[in-house]
């Protein structure tokens, strides 16, 4: 038979060292990275309150965009109440960028559509902006030719 005794002294020196490891892991889970401070976007996108048309050219110039005043089209339209294939593709872009459309099926919304003039594009770029009682709920940057292109407010590197 084996036998093994602890004096106090070890007993209490084996306490200190496991409250001490279990102290710094609290310590390291529970504060936070201060290197991540620093990613966070200092700029927050306000998508209600958009009233007016200055509210809504506003919106736009803030991600950078320099539009024509005047919207090349005012138009009502409905949500769908089921979303096909590229109703689908366009939610997620929407998604993508803190929207959706999905509570807004079956609604009725204007979609405004200004030409921005500043992307650097030989085509034709359209700002699309969907807006639902004074708050956008959806929108999008494309190319108006073929094969273009479409994102959503935020421009791609």
């Amino acid at each position: 038979m084996f036998v093994y005794t602890l004096k106090a002294s070890s007993i209490k020196f084996f306490a200190v060292i496991l409250l001490s490891v279990a102290v710094l892991v609290t310590i390291v889970a529970v504060i936070p990275d201060f290197d991540a401070v620093g990613e966070v976007a200092a700029v927050t996108i306000k998508y209600n309150g958009i009233n007016t048309e200055e509210e809504r050219q506003s919106f736009l110039e803030q991600f950078g965009y320099e539009i024509n005043k005047t919207p090349l089209d005012i138009t009502e339209v409905t949500i769908p109440e089921e979303f096909d294939s590229v109703y689908k593709k366009y939610n997620d872009i929407q998604k993508a960028q803190g929207l959706n459309l999905n509570k807004y099926q079956g609604k009725e919304a204007t979609r405004y559509t200004y030409e921005v003039t500043n992307y650097g594009y030989d085509g034709t770029v359209l700002a699309t902006i969907i807006v639902y009682k004074n708050k956008i709920i959806a929108g999008d940057i494309c190319s108006a030719e073929g094969e273009g292109f479409m994102h959503g407010f935020e421009r791609p590197l």
